[in-house]
């Protein structure tokens, strides 16, 4: 028995062909990579040496257009070839191949048949379409994000909106939380948006000059961005410390509020309000949420804790810092910076590979979308690292004067970029001591 197969990969859509004949022995494998020159010689071939079978996994591997697939299909048959079509089947004996012949009954005539291959062939041009915008780095389809307006190759900022997408983001800076930054757009501007739309706002790479597309690939520096890259690493950061966090406290109105917990009963730590009656004065109070331990754990006054968290960040913040190494995170930076640049040689080198026929114009587009790719990803990296001058921002916040000057919503800020967790430990009714677990 001779079994011939013929698959054909479009590498715009396709990364690798899976191997779906496994161990089954074949007379002739012919595999076409974007263009169809072994479909042409399979052709050839077949009509000098017929096989017995042809295997192939979906219909349009016979051609481009369903018209193209009815004519090889009946080429093929006319010379006594049977075509079975795999799908995802794997064969690994003949056995197998001749049950796939009794259960796979097509007649190529049919109008429903010919149908269902066109609008393959239909939707594989739109996505071939979709994928060859996507190598050129071309914004995708549909309307322009809020913020920028399309181009002739690219988003372009625009000028009536940027503005209240920019003020959205330094809200957000300021004070670290979305609500606060949502409802500052709805007062300032009248511009209402939902905090789930913030929030996608956030975390769209489009704002920071970069494109996004439906495989999560993305491209940088394609287009002006609104933010820099600091603002973007710095938003990343508060939306790791957030996500953490309840929605309310994220955007809670006091700053220690989500960081606090007992070191006793491993509770996190709520804020009480007291006031007494025919007064306006407001007392608070921090105590463990339901705690199970008889007695429970005792409530102790907000600021108190405040002052001794600040008092703890400035006598043991620049000591941790101390033990971060600089030149360290230099090399590592040197290290992918290297990286970054080989790639841009590489892609500098690409039209003079065209020009001497080693590589095709799609290819070399295949490539350069490839290599964009890993720079964006070593980019992504470089964005991650903590900032440089953490040891002067270290000297600034170990200066008492620095949190007195600052409002809660600033200290809360502060807070979260810097301390993972307090943690208060109660000795006696009236005695306790508080330890801070630092992020750095």
């Amino acid at each position: 028995m001779k079994i011939f197969a013929y698959f054909y990969r479009e590498p715009l859509l396709e990364d690798n062909l899976e191997n779906v004949v496994n161990t089954l022995k074949l007379e002739q494998v012919y595999y076409d990579l974007g263009e169809r020159y072994e479909l042409k010689k399979l052709l050839k071939d077949c009509q000098e040496n017929p096989p017995n079978y042809l295997l192939i996994r979906q219909f349009s591997e016979l051609g481009d257009t369903a018209k193209d697939v009815k004519y090889n299909y009946k080429k093929l048959t006319n010379l006594g070839i049977k075509i079975l079509i795999l799908e995802n089947q794997k064969l690994t004996n003949l056995d197998e191949v001749e049950c796939l012949e009794h259960t796979v009954k097509i007649d190529i005539n049919d109008p429903n048949i010919l149908e269902i291959i066109d609008k393959n062939q239909q939707h594989l041009s739109l996505q071939k379409g979709q994928a060859l915008r996507r190598i050129k780095a071309l914004p995708p389809p549909g309307k322009a994000p809020y913020g920028y307006r399309r181009g002739k190759d690219c988003y372009i900022i625009d000028r009536s909106t940027a503005p209240i997408i920019k003020d959205f983001f330094e809200q957000f800076l300021l004070f670290g939380s979305l609500r606060g930054a949502v409802n500052y757009l709805a007062k300032r501007y009248g511009k209402k948006i939902s905090v789930s739309t913030g929030s996608r706002w956030l975390k769209n790479p489009v704002y920071r000059g970069d494109l996004k597309y439906k495989n999560n690939e993305i491209i940088s520096n394609t287009h002006v961005a609104i933010i820099s890259r600091e603002e973007a690493a710095q938003i990343d950061r508060l939306l790791g410390r957030n996500r953490k966090l309840s929605s309310k406290t994220a955007s809670a109105k006091h700053s220690l509020v989500g960081l606090v917990s007992c070191q006793k009963c491993h509770h996190s730590m709520i804020i009480n309000h007291v006031t007494q009656r025919n007064k306006k004065k407001e007392y608070l109070y921090i105590r463990p949420q339901n705690c199970p331990l008889q007695p429970s754990c005792k409530a102790i006054p907000y600021q108190d804790i405040l002052q001794k968290t600040i008092d703890y960040i400035c006598e043991n913040f620049p000591k941790k810092v101390k033990s971060f190494n600089p030149k360290q995170i230099e090399n590592y930076k040197n290290n992918i910076q290297q990286q970054i640049t080989e790639k841009q040689d590489i892609i500098k080198r690409l039209p003079s590979l065209i020009e001497s026929n080693i590589l095709d114009e799609q290819t070399a587009q295949l490539r350069r979308y490839n290599l964009n790719i890993e720079m964006s990803q070593l980019r992504s990296k470089l964005e991650q690292l903590p900032p440089e001058n953490l040891k002067n921002i270290a000297d600034a916040v170990s200066l008492p004067r620095f949190w007195q000057d600052l409002s809660e919503a600033e200290r809360r800020f502060y807070f979260r970029e810097f301390i993972r967790q307090i943690y208060i430990e109660q000795t006696s009714k009236l005695e306790w001591n508080l330890d801070i677990t630092f992020i750095v």
